[in-house]
């Protein structure tokens, strides 16, 4: 499941960025701040996914 959620958080990471770039280029900040604020989920989650793996017990 770990790897399952490293991949959503970098698609997220990745389609935030795309919108933010693209809102900004338009400028349309709605679409920009959607944006930023999926790019930062991403980066939420990619940080919980770090620290569970610096966690969990080594077998």
């Amino acid at each position: 499941m770990a790897a399952d959620e490293k991949t959503q958080a970098k698609g997220e990471q990745v389609k935030g960025k795309v919108k933010k770039v693209v809102g900004g280029a338009a400028g349309n900040e709605s679409l920009k701040a959607e944006g930023r604020t999926e790019e930062s989920k991403g980066d939420l989650r990619g940080a919980k996914e770090k620290v569970k793996d610096a966690v969990k017990p080594k077998e």
